[in-house]
């Protein structure tokens, strides 16, 4: 390829970014802007137009994936193998430094990496070793906690505990479990970082060949790095290195998991006479969604700015739609839909974003029903969640004991222990009598044929569930599974599992709550229980497979799931205030411009058509809520957006001398323009206006609390004054 040919089709901020010749730049890269293009093609600049050698630059990812795609577009534009060209993620990079100077980092040749589980279990091991509580102290918290204070670049005896015993506790374990993978040269993900940092930071020489050696740095996604990153990014540019930052503060979305979206505000400040150059640009949606997302994100106050535009046309405005609740909701979106298909187009251009897990569930019920392929990306279907899994498993036991899987998955889960050893036990008793677990297990409390330990923590398993089966004799299914789930100690125990992953869990087990009150047996036989019946629910509905990889299927992810991809037909649901913005986010600043930012990623991924959908009722996590539509609808200018009504005609308010509204029949219902009527949580009103029939008549009744309400007649239960 030559010179020139690196630099056709560029437009010309990515021209500027590609040829810059500053020491420090930073490339504001909106959404669906080109960033990844002007990567590679200022690596293949910096080469073929400047004469660098691939030996002297460094490209840090975030993901393999997109390492192995960059070194792939620029080996074909160069048309030559990059062979020393160091390109890959993070980790990548700092595992192929350690492999190489193990001595001077003090490992041994042959060390070992812990992959997230690996490293769950060693700390399950020191746990064990030390005598401490899980219960407690579960596992997975304190592995939560090790990795946070490894990404804030501190050792165990850094660790700020302060007054806090819970913390004193777990930074105990942090001590124990370092000097064990010290002991045996195991490195956790965290650790590859954190050495490599002490590594360069300890060894002057060593420093000063790789500052010699990288004249060229470039970074991608900056606006996720940790402090660990940076830090260790810093600290290898050399006096005479280039430092390419490429990133967008506006979709800085992992907070959570310890990424400082102030790091590009901060990269301006540490390194002086950076150029900063805005790829504004979006080769991806319509002119009216990017001029809904720019209305949105500009609510933001820490941000640099940056005002997406596009070539292509206007487009179609944003719909709206005012669901009654979330199976209206799930309903409307899957009819939308099939609509789509019907105009001969695919399935997997279509993608549903929810802010929370828990959503899919409804979701994947009307997806289901309607028999259409679909695919949780970068997720599981709700029924085979592992803590949905954990709970059926005592619902299955409560129902009928003789249940073995479900005994063997509970037994020591929240932990009570129950070890391994004790397991085997009754699994050998079990084999010996040709019996289930629980009547061996019972055998073996009976006759004292376990440690007294082990016996009390087996009899004590036992015990509950039996006391269990009593407390929900008689009750509906809703507080049958609510009981059950809150006895277990499953919430407790998940509420304990730090950051997104734990609360995520809780939410979970709070909308198979839900999912019990909104269940229907389709059974015809008369004699089975509603609880069987919910649990060979259940089952099916997780032995349902994902569409195949090669299937056209319907795309449902997070809101976090679906940064970096994009789809001609989007719909983000469950657009309420507490549900996004979540509830947790509302009181603080910082939280709430990082879910504004997450709107402004979701509505980006919609190339052609969005809808924007909110629930007036949401039966989520096992409570009923009324919330008002969120504060980000309304930072959206109206003349962008367009309110849709589904089915029939739309009835119109009729007035009679008096200026009261004219009675007229609502067709295939109870109800009549004018009439008065009273909600049992919006109060009394009048129905001014409707549309549709029969169990899909949707009614306008202004409430004398002066709210104006649209409400499905059939779910409403409006009881005429």
């Amino acid at each position: 390829m030559d010179v020139s040919d690196i630099l056709n089709n560029l437009n010309e901020a990515q021209r500027n970014a590609v040829t810059s010749e500053s020491s420090h730049l930073l490339v504001l890269a909106g959404a669906g802007s080109g960033k990844t293009r002007v990567i590679a093609h200022r690596v293949a600049w910096l080469v073929q137009a400047l004469d660098n050698s691939p030996h002297s630059l460094l490209t840090v990812t975030f993901t393999n994936k997109a390492a192995n795609e960059m070194k792939g577009r620029i080996e074909s534009m160069l048309g030559q193998e990059m062979a020393d060209f160091w390109c890959g993620t993070f980790h990548g990079i700092a595992h192929r430094l350690l492999r190489r100077h193990w001595e001077e980092a003090s490992l041994r040749k042959e060390f070992a990496i812990l992959d997230s589980e690996d490293q769950y279990r060693v700390i399950k091991r020191v746990c064990k070793s030390m005598g401490v509580d899980e219960g407690k102290w579960p596992a997975r918290q304190i592995q939560w906690y090790i990795n946070k204070e490894k990404d804030e670049c501190r050792r165990a005896n850094q660790a700020e505990s302060g007054d806090d015993y819970f913390v004193e506790q777990m930074t105990k374990v942090y001590e124990e479990y370092e000097q064990l993978c010290e002991r045996e040269s195991l490195v956790d993900f965290g650790e590859l970082l954190l050495r490599s940092l002490i590594l360069l930071s300890t060894n002057e020489s060593l420093l000063s060949h790789y500052q010699k050696r990288f004249k060229h740095i470039l970074v991608d996604e900056f606006q996720d790095t940790n402090e660990v990153q940076y830090r260790l990014l810093s600290l290898l540019k050399g006096k005479d290195s280039s430092y390419t930052a490429v990133g967008d503060d506006d979709q800085s979305i992992y907070g959570w998991r310890g990424a400082k979206s102030d790091n590009i505000d901060r990269f301006t400040k540490d390194f002086t006479k950076t150029e900063v150059v805005r790829l504004e640009q979006n080769y991806r949606s319509t002119q009216t969604i990017l001029d809904a997302a720019n209305s949105v994100i500009e609510n933001n106050q820490s941000r640099m700015g940056k005002e997406l535009w596009t070539e292509q046309k206007e487009g179609e405005k944003i719909s709206v739609y005012s669901a009654y609740n979330e199976d209206d909701e799930a309903r409307f979106v899957v009819g939308t839909i099939q609509s789509w298909m019907d105009q001969g187009n695919a399935l997997d251009e279509v993608a549903i974003l929810y802010r929370s897990n828990a959503q899919s569930r409804a979701l994947e019920e009307a997806i289901l029903r309607k028999e259409l392929p679909y695919r949780i990306y970068g997720g599981q279907r709700f029924y085979e969640r592992a803590e949905i899994k954990n709970a059926m498993a005592y619902i299955r036991l409560v129902y009928g004991r003789q249940d073995d899987a479900a005994f063997e998955r509970v037994i020591n889960l929240p932990p009570r222990g129950i070890g391994a050893k004790t397991l085997e036990i009754i699994r050998k008793k079990a084999r010996d009598k040709n019996s289930s677990l629980w009547n061996a297990g019972s055998e073996l409390v009976e006759f004292d044929e376990l440690t007294a330990r082990a016996k009390a923590s087996l009899s004590g398993f036992m015990g509950d569930l039996e006391s269990l089966s009593a407390e929900v004799d008689g009750l509906e299914l809703k507080e049958t599974v609510d009981h059950i789930i809150q006895r277990s100690g499953l919430i407790e125990y998940h509420k304990k599992e730090a950051g997104e992953k734990g609360r995520t869990r809780v939410e979970n087990l709070e909308e198979l709550v839900s999912a019990a009150g909104d269940f229907k047996s389709d059974n015809q036989e008369e004699d089975t229980p509603i609880l069987k019946a919910f649990i060979d629910h259940a089952a099916l509905d997780a032995g349902e497979d994902q569409a195949e990889e090669h299937e056209s299927a319907i795309q449902l992810m997070t809101l976090h799931s679906a940064k970096g991809l994009e789809f001609p037909l989007v719909f983000v649901t469950g657009f309420e205030e507490n549900l996004f913005p979540h509830r947790l986010s509302i009181e603080e600043p910082g939280q709430l411009e990082e879910e504004r930012r997450l709107c402004y990623v979701g509505m980006t991924r919609a190339m052609e058509k969005l809808y924007i959908i909110y629930a007036e009722m949401r039966n989520l996590h096992g409570n009923e809520t009324f919330n008002p539509p969120s504060r980000f609808l309304r930072e959206i200018p109206p003349e962008l957006t367009q309110e849709i009504r589904t089915g029939g005609a739309i009835g119109r308010k009729s007035y009679n001398s008096k200026g009261i509204v004219a009675q007229g029949e609502i067709p295939e219902t109870d109800l009549v323009l004018g009439q008065r009527v009273v909600h049992e949580v919006f109060g009394e009103g009048v129905i001014l206006n409707y549309e549709g029939q029969g169990a899909n008549a949707r009614v306008e009744v202004n409430f004398d609390s002066s709210e104006t309400k649209w409400l499905m007649a059939s779910y409403a239960k409006l009881r005429p004054i």
